[in-house]
């Protein structure tokens, strides 16, 4: 089924799915946990399509991707720029390309947005509120039956502010790579092999180390040298659907979110020979980056996706798309500290540091109106 890269639909639903968070039959539409702290969440519906989200610090702004979704009622795509404490629609910026994956570089007002079904990645300069360049990632190839697309759909993006460098997760179960990004002349410089013949969901950068952490489906963690643009160490680790990745700054520490999901299990078990299930996931692995030993196993509520270490609070937040929650943990004694009710698919995460707020993106579930509006909430944590 996924054998022949070019053939889309299929893929493209799964890449959608599995890596951005889009709803699955698998989906819950109720939370399973009981709320910790309700009254801290506030919610507003936004826009259709809502996927990854940034909070600006220097613009005092939190900018969401929308899509716009899929099919006859699709929306437009566009960035949009909420008011950090209302959650109001402050400013709608157009975008030619659908809009998926985001990251800020406060410093240079930029917000790096990526077009998962053009692979390619859109700038948006956040102080003009405008998109200003595309950055084509990959030329679409002709297959077999005469049409076009796309080999590599896209996931993931983290950035170097200082070094200039954007680096951005290639899926492909042909062979998933990591594209790399000059942010001062917007030019693919480098097309990174080596990140295993599956899906490639986590990407984590470490700039101090040079080194670029990234997971996949076949349960490899596999570490790229930024300085040498190969790939330098792989280790495989014990997370079966190892999803995003949150990096310790200050330590050797690796928190990944294995998801559990039935939907990538028959995946796995499609596209990868002699693949049997030893694990049920739901849980959060933390790993040492410098072997992939598992240092401690987190549950989870159902379905964990989106992960944010506070590394100075201690706290580690993640959401849990099929448990409609938000949880945090004590980064250091691995204890829930609350949990906070969000249904129906809380999806990704970006946090105020400074005032202590957490912000989710919320997708809709098989039982809302096909078309409506889907929600960003915004969580005043507890100390």
């Amino acid at each position: 089924m996924y054998r022949n890269p070019l053939i889309r639909s299929a893929t493209l639903a799964l890449a959608v799915s599995l890596s951005l968070g889009a709803p699955s039959a698998f989906a819950a539409d109720k939370a399973t946990a009981t709320p910790a702290a309700s009254t801290a969440v506030q919610r507003k519906a936004v826009a259709q399509g809502l996927y990854e989200l940034a909070y600006s610090a220097k613009q005092n702004a939190v900018f969401v991707a929308s899509s716009g979704g899929f099919g006859d009622a699709a929306g437009p795509s566009q960035v949009l720029r909420l008011n950090p404490a209302t959650l109001a629609v402050e400013t709608r910026i157009p975008l030619e390309r659908k809009a998926f994956g985001v990251v800020l570089d406060d410093a240079s007002n930029r917000l790096y947005v990526g077009n998962t079904v053009d692979t390619s990645v859109t700038v948006v300069d956040t102080a003009q509120n405008k998109a200003i360049g595309t950055v084509q990632l990959m030329e679409k190839k002709v297959g077999k039956d005469g049409k076009a697309g796309y080999t590599h759909d896209l996931r993931e993006l983290v950035v170097d502010g200082p070094a200039h460098r954007l680096y951005v997760t290639g899926h492909s179960g042909e062979g998933s790579v990591l594209f790399v990004v000059d942010t001062q002349t917007l030019k693919l410089i480098d097309t990174i092999p080596g990140l295993g013949k599956a899906k490639a969901p986590g990407l984590a950068l470490d700039t101090k180390a040079k080194r670029v952490y990234t997971s996949n489906l076949l349960a490899d963690l596999v570490v790229v040298g930024t300085d040498t643009g190969k790939v330098v160490q792989q280790y495989k680790i014990s997370a079966e659907q190892p999803m995003n990745i949150a990096l310790d700054p200050d330590g050797k520490r690796l928190f990944v979110t294995d998801q559990g999901l039935e939907m990538i299990r028959n995946y796995q078990a499609k596209s990868t020979p002699g693949f049997t299930s030893k694990h049920p996931g739901q849980r959060v692995l933390v790993i040492d980056r410098t072997d992939g030993k598992e240092l401690a196993s987190i549950p989870s509520d159902a379905g964990p996706l989106g992960i944010l270490l506070d590394a100075p609070r201690k706290r580690l937040y993640v959401t849990n798309r099929e448990g409609g929650t938000v949880t945090a943990y004590n980064s250091d004694t691995y204890k829930k500290v609350a949990s906070y009710n969000v249904p129906t698919h809380p999806n990704s995460l970006a946090l105020d540091a400074r005032n202590n707020v957490l912000y989710v993106t919320i997708k809709n579930g098989e039982k809302d109106a096909k078309g409506s509006e889907e929600s960003v909430a915004r969580i005043q944590l507890g100390k």
